[in-house]
This record gives C-alpha cells, structure tokens and sequence, in this order.
C-alpha cells in the first residue's frame, strides 16, 4: 500500500497542478476586440470650371524663303572678279555685283555690232538719195509713160536698206545686253545659300554658279486638319486682302536655352486636300526676318523648324480644368458624391501646359483628381482633399 502512494502520488501533483492553472485561465477576462479602421487614399482635387473659350491652334512648320533662285549666267566666259558678298551666308543689296564674267570679247562685239550700224545708216542715205534721183528723172521725162515700179525708183532698194539698219541696231542691244550680262546681279535684297564656282573658272551660259534668296519676307506652309481650318473660320482657297487683316500667327522656337517668338501672318489656303496627309495646308508670312521681325537680334532664320499658335476667332463653351487632371490623352479621374473614383473619357478641346479644355466627359462644378495615382480603380473609396483648404490649415 506505502508502495502503491509513493508512486502515484507525484501524479496526483501534477493533475493537481494542470487543474488549478486550467481554471485561472479560465476566470482570466478576455481582452477587448478592436477592430482596425481602413486608411483611405487621400488625393488632391480642383473643382471643374465651365468658361466662353477661344482656342488657338496649335501647329508646327519650316521657314522657307519667298523667293529662291539658281544664279545662271546668260553668257559664257572666265570669271575674272568676285564679290566678298558672294559667299554662303552673306548678305547683299539689290543690283548688286555678285561676280563679273571677262568681258573683253563682248566689248570687242560691240565695236563690230556699232560698225555695222554705221555701215547701214550710210547705206540707207544712198538708197535714199537714189531713190530722189529716180522720181525726179521720172518727173522730167513724161514721155515715157506708164507707173513705174517700187524697184524702178529704188524704192525697193530704200526697204532692204532700213530692213538692215533695224537688223544692225538689234545687234547692237543685243550686243550691250551681253556686256551686261557679263556683271551677275539679283534684284533684291538677300542672302547666299551655296556657291558652286570660284575666281578664274570659266563658266557657261546656263551653268548654275550658286542659290541665293530673298530675305524681304519668308514664309512658312502650316499644315491643318478641317477642324483646326473650321476653327479659325477660313475658307479653302482663302487669300488675304490686306496683310494687316489677315489671321495673326505666333511663331516660337527654342534656340539653346531661350525661346524667341516671332509674329506672322496668313496669306493664303490652299484651295486643294493633301491627298497623302489629308491636311490642308496655310501659308504664313513674316516679312523682314532677318531685320524688324528679328527678336533681340535673332532673326527667323531659312531652314528654322517653328511651332506655331494661330488666334481662333470662334468662341465657344468648354470645362476647364488643370493639366495634371488629363491621364493617357483623354482619361480623368472624377469623385463622385460618395467620395468614390470614377474613370471618365473626355472630348479634349485644347491642351496648354498649366490647363486642358474639353467639351464633354465632365460637368461643371465636379472634382477632378489631380494628385498621382499609380493604381486606379474604379469605384474605390477615396478622401479628398482641396489644395486651398490644406494650404489653409498648414
């Protein structure tokens, strides 16, 4: 019996033991349950205005001179003088002399060309006093009878003889035309584009000797689409009457660090559809580029690649709104009433850098999100905030 205690009695401890702990972790209160609220994704949001807009057009293009031309000379010879203005990207005057062709034969030509003139004067009196001698003798002797003919009295001889003076006399302008066409000019104002010969060289007529073109106005061919050509409410085939009426153009471009803008205006339409592009293309002018127009000593150079903004004329209703609100060129992020996003498509109107107009898509007075939200869902509950109410309470 001792036996059978002293074994079970350290047994008897530990169900003992097991038992009391069992119910003190029972009678031990159970702590409170709290549960975790959701953390919203709070995102900035401006309120959508509706405003009376005029939108520009937005277009782009390259300057390209008026007017340019091949140098061709009309005469053949060595080039024997050459203006320091004659070179590429030089600028000359009207009636300048670009080059000069030897003109020692063609001085030589007019001598001969002036002799032959003299020639046929001289020619041309005798013909005529004969034929003065010959009606007077036809006078004298009425006894011959009959009318006599043009030849019998010279008269025939005096005609060849004027014929010739009048060839002779063509010779002679033709003559001093040549040796004028020995000195190469231009009519206007302008500028070398390339030059192809060089001092000494000899040339021929109809050989180009270089490009150059006018810088009194250049011009730059805009392509539209029928919408943009709608907007500014021109016609196909428009030409401008007056320059100063015409639709005013502001060009830009950016050179180095700066942006320099420049101011144009529309002469013409094409009165014809690309039919590669389907555009329509306009054509700009800016008269004196590389003087008046030039801003701050830059002028609108040939060969510039320019942006273009042309003034609308038609005014019409659009929502306004900031540009972070625009997403993948026609998507906004709108919160509704209950604080939940929605993802809208929009008609875009005109975007600029600080605002995009669009013409449907939105309403007035609704909150669009401008804040960045990398994973959109529609339908998610969100918080928003008004940057002025925050800027506010900071």
């Amino acid at each position: 019996m001792k036996k059978i205690f002293k074994v079970s009695a350290p047994v008897l401890v530990l169900l003992a033991g097991f038992v009391i702990v069992k119910v003190l972790a029972d009678m031990r209160p159970e702590p409170e349950k709290t549960e975790e609220a959701q953390r919203l994704v709070s995102l900035y949001v401006d309120e959508v205005k509706s405003e009376n807009v005029t939108v520009d057009v937005s277009t782009q293009g390259e300057v390209r001179p008026k007017t340019e031309i091949d140098l061709i000379p009309q005469v053949s010879g060595r080039i024997v003088a050459m203006s320091e203005q004659f070179n590429d990207g030089a600028e000359f005057l009207p009636g300048a002399m670009l080059l000069k062709i030897d003109d020692t034969d063609y001085q030589l030509a007019l001598v001969r060309a002036q002799a032959r003139v003299a020639e046929a004067k001289t020619e041309l009196q005798r013909q005529q006093a004969t034929r003065a001698i010959k009606e007077a003798e036809w006078a004298e002797d009425r006894q011959r009878g009959g009318v006599p003919t043009s030849f019998a009295l010279n008269q025939t001889q005096v005609e060849q003889a004027e014929a010739e003076l009048a060839a002779a006399e063509a010779d002679l302008r033709q003559a001093r035309l040549d040796l004028e066409r020995t000195e190469i000019t231009v009519p206007f104002r302008g500028r070398v584009r390339a030059r192809h010969v060089g001092i000494g060289q000899y040339v021929t007529a109809g050989q180009a000797l270089g490009r150059v073109f006018s810088i009194d106005t250049v011009e730059v061919r805009l392509p539209l689409t029928d919408n943009q050509l709608v907007e500014l409410n021109l016609p196909l085939g428009y030409e401008a009457a007056d320059i100063l009426a015409a639709p005013r153009v502001e060009f830009s471009a950016t050179l180095g660090n700066r942006e320099y803008r420049w101011e144009g205006r529309i002469v013409r339409v094409n009165a014809a559809v690309d039919n590669d592009t389907r555009l329509i293309y306009a054509t700009a002018e800016v008269v004196d580029p590389y003087g008046k127009a030039a801003i701050e000593g830059m002028p609108m150079a040939v060969g510039l690649f320019v942006n273009a903004q042309v003034d609308s004329v038609n005014e019409r209703q659009a929502y306004v709104m900031p540009r972070l609100a625009l997403r993948n060129q026609d998507k906004v992020y709108v919160i509704n009433d209950e604080n939940r996003l929605e993802i809208r498509t929009v008609d875009v109107l005109s975007t600029s850098e600080d605002r995009v107009l669009v013409t449907a898509g939105v309403n007035q007075g609704e909150r669009v999100v401008t804040s960045t939200l990398p994973n959109a869902v529609d339908g998610m509950q969100v918080e928003a905030l008004e940057r002025d109410s925050v800027a506010q309470e900071g």
